[in-house]
C-alpha cells in the first residue's frame, strides 16, 4: 500500500483533473492576466513531478524541453493543450514507480541533483508536491470563473474510496 502522503499526492491530482474536467481547448489556451492559461499550469505541474520524481529519483528525462517551456520563472505560455495532458499522464505513470516504492524511512533521506543533496528531504519534498497542486487549483478555479465558467466542483471532491495505512 502506498504510504499516505503519496495518498494525498494522488487525490491531489484526481481533484486537479476533477477542476479541469470539460474545459475546452480554446479556454484552455486564453490567459487572464496577470496569470497563466490552464494549458500553462497542466504543463508546469507535469513539470515538477518530472524534475522531482523522474529526472532526479529515477534519473530519467522523458520530457526535454519541459522546463524550458513552463518551467518556475519562464515566460508565460500557452503550449498545446492536449499535449501538455498527454505529458502529464505519462509523467505521473512513470512518476509513480518510484512514488509506489516510497518508505516512511525514505521520506527523510534526500534526493540529489548534480551530484548533490538537495536541501529539503523527500518527505518535505513530496508535501511540496501536494501543495504545489492546490496553489494552482485554486488558481485554475478563477481562471475558470473569469472565463465565465459556472459548472465548477464546489468543494473538495469525495473521500470515501480514499484509504490510509499506517503500516
Amino acid at each position: 500500500m502506498a504510504h499516505p502522503l503519496v495518498t494525498q499526492l494522488r487525490f491531489s491530482r484526481s481533484e486537479f483533473v476533477r477542476c479541469l474536467k470539460g474545459v475546452s481547448v480554446e479556454d484552455a489556451l486564453c490567459r487572464v492576466k496577470p496569470m497563466n492559461s490552464l494549458s500553462w499550469i497542466v504543463g508546469h505541474l507535469a513539470s515538477q513531478e518530472h524534475f522531482l520524481w523522474v529526472q532526479m529519483a529515477q534519473g530519467e528525462n522523458i520530457a526535454p524541453g519541459l522546463q524550458e517551456l513552463v518551467g518556475f520563472g519562464r515566460p508565460p505560455t500557452t503550449p498545446p493543450w492536449e499535449e501538455m495532458w498527454t505529458l502529464w499522464r505519462d509523467i505521473t505513470e512513470v512518476a509513480d514507480r518510484f512514488l509506489d516504492d516510497l518508505t516512511a524511512e525514505m521520506l527523510y533521506t534526500h534526493l540529489e541533483w548534480k551530484d548533490k543533496p538537495i536541501t529539503e528531504n523527500i518527505g518535505s519534498t513530496l508535501l511540496r508536491n501536494i501543495f504545489h497542486y492546490w496553489f494552482h487549483l485554486g488558481e485554475a478555479h478563477a481562471i475558470r470563473q473569469q472565463l465565465g465558467h459556472s459548472d465548477l466542483p464546489q468543494f473538495v471532491g469525495d473521500l470515501s474510496e480514499v484509504r490510509f495505512d499506517s503500516k
